[in-house]
């Protein structure tokens, strides 16, 4: 019996210019590309003269990306999806679905399932090409593509319209599930399949050596890691940190990602010198180490699916400090793993985060409370999504 033919469609990979971009995503494919004949579009958002913007847009900065490259193994084409700036996003999801129609040809008999990784643009235009090449389709959802995209009226029109087409819709927690049921799709449609964990590299490691490899001090540590957005919590967690200086003097707080939000964070954090450390973004491989390096890991996001930061965290053996959002409460359940505090309120993020410091704990116990399979369970779970899909598939209609 041959394998199932899967083309994973989604603007959230790697690539040449932003090589360090969605590692959640490259773990799970790589290990999919295992089980299953895998090619994966990792689309390019493209208009005409994007690549003389290449200071100011995110179009512009990976418009020499090549069409076509191997990541992790697996076949990764770069189609340019037509993405017009600063016009309504109603307009994303049938320009991105416009834009990949000329491929249809080179697909047509050669995929049995079409898998979207993100609920809008990517799944919505899946579904478009899945219903042209006559497969199914299954939508991979990740957090803010259901938690913020389809909350737009537009998106959430074209999301209601095309998601209860999808032969299985996947949701990374069980609050994207819920929500992905208002949007229309049938209960028993709708599978959970958790992110993974590479216990490999998160796993507890001295604190000491850490920070000697970091080039930090000995002196109580808060980090974050992850992209540098408004919505991520980072103004929040700088104005917490301002307020939590001033009882703990020693206190450092460390940044590790980069994102359209550092200049902000700069501007707020700037009395606080080099108590304060923007590492930037970093290789996977090094990400253990800055957690390790933390006494605690912290979270402030405004709106989440499942995070992996966490999973991380606590593999690595730190308690964390996050926001009660989406899958979150799935995440930290024991007192031993850390505190859940409301979104949006830097003054209870400070109380939480000194309380954090001044607590004790076993990171092997913390590591050992903590729940997540591995990329290779998880690239398993979904899999077996993508064969029922394919096989239940009998000219269905929504």
């Amino acid at each position: 019996m041959r394998p199932v033919r899967v083309l994973a469609i989604t603007k959230i990979f790697p690539n040449a210019a932003e090589p360090l971009s969605a590692p959640f995503n490259r773990q799970q494919f790589a290990e999919l590309g295992k089980l299953c004949d895998l090619e994966v579009l990792a689309t390019i958002p493209w208009f005409p003269g994007a690549s003389l913007l290449s200071r100011w847009s995110s179009a512009g900065k990976v418009a020499a990306v090549p069409r076509q490259e191997i990541i992790e193994g697996l076949s990764v084409r770069h189609p340019r999806t037509l993405f017009v700036p600063r016009v309504a996003h109603v307009t994303w999801g049938p320009l991105y679905a416009a834009s990949l129609m000329p491929h249809w040809l080179r697909y047509r008999g050669k995929v049995d399932v079409v898998l979207g990784s993100w609920a809008y643009p990517d799944g919505f235009a899946a579904i478009a090409f899945a219903e042209a090449l006559g497969v199914p389709a299954v939508v991979k959802l990740h957090g803010s593509d259901i938690n913020v995209n389809a909350e737009m009226p537009g998106p959430r029109r074209l999301l209601s319209w095309a998601l209860p087409r999808a032969r299985k819709v996947v949701a990374v927690s069980r609050e994207l599930a819920r929500r992905v049921g208002e949007l229309g799709v049938p209960q028993e449609r709708i599978a959970i399949v958790g992110n993974g964990i590479d216990s490999s590299l998160f796993c507890v490691r001295s604190r000491a050596e850490a920070r000697l490899r970091c080039q930090l001090t000995e002196a109580p540590t808060i980090v974050y890691v992850g992209n540098l957005k408004e919505e991520k919590g980072v103004l929040d967690l700088a104005d917490a940190f301002a307020q939590l200086a001033q009882q703990h003097p020693t206190a450092r707080l460390v940044l590790v990602g980069g994102g359209p939000a550092k200049a902000a964070l700069e501007a707020r954090l700037a009395g606080l010198g080099d108590r304060v450390t923007l590492a930037g973004p970093q290789e996977l491989s090094e990400i253990p180490w800055w957690m390790a390096a933390a006494d605690v890991v912290t979270l402030a996001s405004w709106n989440e699916g499942t995070p992996n930061v966490l999973l991380e965290a606590l593999a690595c053996g730190r308690r964390v400090v996050a926001t009660r959002v989406g899958g979150v409460p799935d995440v930290v359940t024991s007192p031993i793993q850390g505190e859940l505090v409301e979104a949006r309120a830097p003054a209870t993020l400070a109380e939480a985060l000194s309380r954090a410091l001044a607590t004790p704990y076993d990171p092997d116990r913390v590591a050992s409370s903590r729940s997540g399979a591995s990329w290779a369970a998880s690239a398993s779970a979904l899999h077996r999504v993508l064969v029922e899909a394919s096989e239940a598939y009998e000219a269905w209609e929504p």
